[in-house]
């Protein structure tokens, strides 16, 4: 694992601490999962993203061939 040095503002550090202790983790604990969820929700919206494409693709596809059909 690499190391990550962030600047952040006392209060929210202090708030993120305590945070962690209620749920029994650790500030880097949480970064971890927060970047975790990040990624792989970008990983999900990029996936969707090409089934979208590809689903308007075959709708436009579709849409030329019925309307050669009515063409003859």
């Amino acid at each position: 694992m690499a190391n990550l040095t962030l600047v952040i503002a006392d209060e929210l550090l202090k708030e993120a601490r305590i945070l962690a202790l209620r749920q029994d983790t650790s500030v880097n604990q949480l970064v971890r999962e927060y970047l975790e969820g990040l990624v792989a929700q970008g990983g999900r919206r990029s996936a969707a993203r090409e089934r979208l494409e590809a689903t308007r693709l075959d709708y436009v596809a579709e849409r030329f061939v019925r309307e050669e059909a009515y063409e003859r």
